[in-house]
């Protein structure tokens, strides 16, 4: 029987450690978000998150065990890495989202369906070729102004994922939308390193 994810857990702490091979224990059976002592959902608070990982990096940390016994220093690297991991994928808008859809049964980046929307693949193609145009012309106002378009995008889409995945629960439209995410997202970072380089 599949366990349904907590979504109010308070923040996992090791266990008190009775004997060295205690140390550093967290719930490695706990998704990303009970992990953290977080809500199961795409809308989140980014203080709370990083909060929940400095007071569980804090706990878990192998330094604090560099007296124990071998077993006991593995399984605080094996905790930490996966706060790390955690972590990670619950600060990233793309890859919480993915996230989210996997705990579902979706899968969000399939190898071989990688289809988007002919309208918004046809306006990303058109703001790489302003970009490459505005970057060999060392143009900084035309990347800047790119720049803000494309993360403003990326800001309503989002937007967009909050609804779908938290309120309308509609996963497959939601799938969608996340690799839309993702590719504004590579999108964005190529034009800031544009205007890096214009600046330069």
């Amino acid at each position: 029987m599949r366990r349904r994810p907590r979504t109010g857990a308070s923040i996992p702490r090791p266990t008190a450690p009775n004997s060295p091979r205690d140390h550093a224990v967290i719930d490695f059976t706990l998704n990303h978000f009970e992990l953290l002592g977080l809500p199961v959902r795409y809308a989140i608070d980014a203080k709370a998150l990083d909060a929940a990982y400095r007071e569980l990096q804090r706990s878990v940390h192998p330094d604090r065990h560099a007296a124990s016994d071998d077993a006991s220093r593995r399984l605080a690297l094996q905790a930490a890495a996966r706060v790390n991991e955690a972590y990670r994928t619950l600060a990233d808008p793309v890859g919480r989202a993915g996230y989210l859809l996997s705990l579902s049964g979706v899968e969000a980046f399939g190898e071989t369906d990688t289809a988007l929307a002919f309208d918004f693949l046809e306006r990303q193609l058109d703001r790489r070729e302003r970009a490459s145009l505005a970057a060999d012309a060392h143009d900084e106002s035309a990347l800047e102004v790119l720049l803000d378009e494309v993360r403003g995008e990326a800001v309503a889409t989002e937007s967009m994922l909050a609804k779908l995945l938290d309120t309308d629960r509609r996963f497959a439209e939601a799938r969608g939308r996340v690799r839309e995410l993702r590719f504004l997202s590579k999108l964005a970072e190529d034009v800031d390193a544009m205007l890096a380089e214009a600046a330069a």
